[in-house]
Parts: structure tokens; C-alpha cells; sequence
């Protein structure tokens, strides 16, 4: 396509979240944030690995695909990238098509992704906790269905930035350490932040890195203020989590 083709289908696409370079056009050159999320990515790309030859890659909540290409710049071998909204799916579709990079792309859910029937050696998961309805239960889903080894996290923080030493147990008169703001907290929205219904659960510093841990997952790497490596790790214990086993039926 020439360049004028393709920012007619750019506009076509409606507003982008993602700017991508698409042979110079750019989907979305007067970002609020700036250059979002290459500027973002450039804080912890060094933090994934640089070769991703005959790897295998989830990107959950991809949006117009940022992230899934990347990864395919990187070599991975497939590229599987959901998300729940048909017009971020499209935008994806065409810049991948543009760019000539072979992507899976799917309408999905993160509470579906036992559907996909695989574990992967990288899920991308950036940009999708705090607007879930029910958080930890996706962790631990994730946990259990999808991530073979490495985890990209990030999610939007609030509040207390310092993470303090937390006891195995507390008694029940024990109260204190809820006046904290660094204690783990999850902030409720009810109905709208940043005028956007869809922010519903926003972590802190400590909330964020405690959810990780309960899901399974070993924090390895914390390159950018809100961006977490994570491996996949044993259970630190035989508590049920949110996803109960299915029951035996005789």
C-alpha cells in the first residue's frame, strides 16, 4: 500500500490507543501520553529475553498489537493476541497485515483462555488487571491454563509505593497494620476513574506484588515502576485458589 492508503485505513480504524509506525504513518501521532507504549516498552525491553526463536507468546488484552508485534520482531515463532473489543482486533489485524508479521489474533476473554488449550513460553499481560471485575480469579486462571514460564506484567498503581516486611500471620486484634498505605490494597472504583466505567480494581505497590506471589508467580525483575518479570513458580501452599478443581462425577 502506498502511505496515503494507509492512513485512509488508519482513519478508517477509529482512534487508536497504540501509535505504531506503520512505514511511516503513525496510528496515533497526538497521543496524550506521548510516543505510548514504545516509550513505555523501552523501560523493560532489555528485562525480556532478545531472541525468542521458536518461542511461543500470549498477549492478553493486545489492543492494536504493539506488543505482539515486538515480539514478533523478536523471532517468536507464533503469536497468539486476544482481546475483547472487535475494533482494537481490527486495528491489530490491519497494522500486523501492513508490517507483514503472521498473528494470531482472536476476540477473547481472559476468563476464556482454557479454550486455548496450550501453555505458553511468554504471556504478555499488560494493561488488563485493573479492569477486571474479578482480578485475582484471571491470575490465577492464567496460573493454571496459559503461562509455561515467563509472565509480562503491568498494571496501572495507586497509592503506597514502598513495600514493608509482612508477617505469615496476625492475630485478630491486630489491627494497625490496615492503617498503612503500604500494607497490600486493592482500591475499588465503582463507577468511574479517569473517566473510564471499566477501571474497577486498582492496586498498590504492595497489593500488586502480593497477587502475583498468591497467584504462583515468582517476581524475577521490576525494570519500570508499574512492569513486573515474573516466572512461573510452585504454589507457595495446598489452598484452594479462585479456581476450584471440577468435581468427580461417578
Amino acid at each position: 500500500m502506498t502511505t496515503e492508503q494507509i492512513q485512509e485505513n488508519v482513519l478508517k480504524l477509529g482512534k487508536w490507543f497504540h501509535n505504531i509506525d506503520l512505514h511511516g504513518v503513525k496510528t496515533a501521532p497526538d497521543h496524550f501520553l506521548g510516543d505510548y507504549p514504545s516509550f513505555k516498552y523501552q523501560n523493560f525491553s532489555k528485562a525480556i529475553p532478545a531472541d525468542l526463536t521458536g518461542k511461543t507468546v500470549l498477549d492478553i488484552g493486545c489492543n492494536a498489537g504493539f506488543y505482539s508485534i515486538e515480539m514478533k520482531k523478536r523471532g517468536a515463532e507464533m503469536v497468539v493476541a486476544i482481546d475483547s473489543d472487535e475494533r482494537y482486533l481490527a486495528q491489530a489485524r490491519f497494522a500486523a497485515e501492513t508490517l507483514g508479521f503472521d498473528i494470531e489474533f482472536r476476540n477473547m476473554s481472559v476468563y476464556e483462555v482454557a479454550e486455548l488449550g496450550e501453555k505458553f513460553d511468554v504471556v504478555i499481560f499488560m494493561g488488563v488487571l485493573y479492569h477486571l471485575r474479578h482480578p485475582l480469579l484471571a491470575l490465577d486462571l492464567l496460573y493454571d491454563n496459559v503461562v509455561g514460564d515467563i509472565l509480562i506484567f503491568q498494571s496501572m498503581q495507586r497509592g503506597g509505593d514502598v513495600v514493608e516486611p509482612l508477617n505469615a500471620d496476625y492475630e485478630f486484634s491486630e489491627t494497625d497494620m490496615f492503617m498503612s498505605p503500604n500494607f497490600p490494597q486493592m482500591y475499588f472504583i465503582e463507577k468511574n476513574y479517569s473517566h473510564d466505567p471499566t477501571n474497577w480494581w486498582i492496586p498498590n505497590r504492595a497489593g500488586a506484588e502480593a497477587m502475583l506471589r498468591s497467584a504462583g508467580f515468582e517476581i524475577t525483575a521490576h525494570p519500570e515502576p508499574e512492569v513486573y518479570i515474573c516466572r512461573r513458580a510452585e504454589l507457595a501452599d495446598n489452598q484452594p485458589r479462585a479456581v476450584y478443581p471440577s468435581r468427580q462425577t461417578k
